[in-house]
């Protein structure tokens, strides 16, 4: 299974941002985030599109590639 909880961490981090506060730009649940970061569950394509264009960068980098 891809891990990539530890890189949306980091990224949310790096912009000072708490989880609740991601999660309503993004329009998703707090819980449902929380879940992403911790690799409990994984984002669908299009949560992972709308992360990466939040934070301007290529999915391949959400995924460490």
């Amino acid at each position: 299974m891809i891990e990539i909880g530890k890189k949306l961490k980091e990224l949310r981090q790096a912009e000072n941002l708490t989880q609740q506060q991601l999660a309503d730009k993004l329009q998703i649940g707090r819980v449902n985030y929380t879940r992403y970061e911790t690799d409990v569950a994984r984002p669908d394509y299009e949560t992972l599109i709308k992360l990466a264009d939040f934070y301007d960068i290529p999915l391949d980098e959400i995924f460490d590639r």
